[in-house]
């Protein structure tokens, strides 16, 4: 039986279909709607988010945030542009949208890193 890397990446596309369906809409919901029309003027001042975006349980859920919908979005990709007729390129077409996804997710670790 030949092994596969398989299982990862639907481990990631199911994480990052579940933080894109519910962590990231009340994310935008409070940090681009709600925090903007004045209900967290507070919670929002520059000092308050910097010092919350400092403490690590905060990085960490911001890269997840950013990071496993990048992996569900190749997961996605990758198939769909299978499934449209090129399958004569399947390794390249998953080495793009993963190798994708990872720099997008080494460079918002970076990111946060620095804050």
């Amino acid at each position: 039986m030949r092994k596969s890397s398989e299982p990862v990446f639907w481990f990631l596309f199911g994480a990052g279909g579940v933080i894109a369906a519910f962590l990231a809409p009340i994310h935008i919901v409070l940090t681009g709607i709600v925090g903007p029309a004045g209900g967290l003027e507070s919670a929002l001042e520059y000092e308050r988010v910097l010092a919350l975006v400092s403490h690590p349980v905060t990085k960490l859920y911001l890269f997840m945030l950013i990071s496993l919908p990048l992996f569900h979005w190749a997961h996605r990709f990758r198939f769909t542009v299978v499934d449209l007729g090129l399958r004569a390129s399947k390794r390249g077409i998953a080495f793009a949208t993963y190798g994708s996804a990872a720099i997008g997710s080494i460079l918002s670790a970076l990111v946060l890193i620095r804050l």
